[in-house]
């Protein structure tokens, strides 16, 4: 399951519902990415553009390479795009396995990419303005780890 939307989503309704679909699974894995604000850095929003088929085909593929290098039940992935303010849910990973070792390595895999290699381009709407999110070092280390 793959979903690129503007739409919000409740966590736990999305894991539950995911869950219910494959009773084979002994093991699931869910991480909910939220939107923040840090005190030293506030931010009123963060805004998230796409080419959401781009954005569906791209997280298609790296779902089919998760499913296939960890033997996952099944992996879903949501991922939203526009406008969000600190607190709300921006993107959420899950696995489901027949034990939990690949469950959480193939969440933390996915996870990693995601991060880096998403096709989504991200802004900070701050009281100074609007400003880009540039990468950070460490989610490429993060990312690099799962190429050894």
């Amino acid at each position: 399951m793959i979903r690129v939307t503007e739409d919000r989503f409740d966590p736990g309704q999305e894991a539950n519902d995911f869950q219910a679909a494959h009773l084979e699974a002994g093991a699931m894995v869910t991480f909910t990415g939220l939107v923040r604000s840090h005190p030293e850095a506030p931010i009123s929003a963060l805004i998230l553009e796409c080419y959401p088929q781009l954005a569906e085909n791209e997280i298609a593929a790296l779902r089919e390479q998760a499913i296939q290098r960890f033997g996952l039940a099944d992996a879903g992935i949501i991922h939203r795009y526009g406008r969000l303010v600190p607190g709300e849910p921006i993107m959420m990973v899950m696995t489901l396995s027949a034990h939990r070792q690949a469950a959480f390595d193939a969440a933390q895999f996915l996870m990693d990419y995601l991060k880096t290699d998403a096709p989504f381009w991200k802004q900070e709407e701050t009281p100074a303005g609007l400003q880009w999110v540039a990468a950070k070092a460490e989610d490429d280390n993060a990312q690099q780890r799962w190429s050894q």
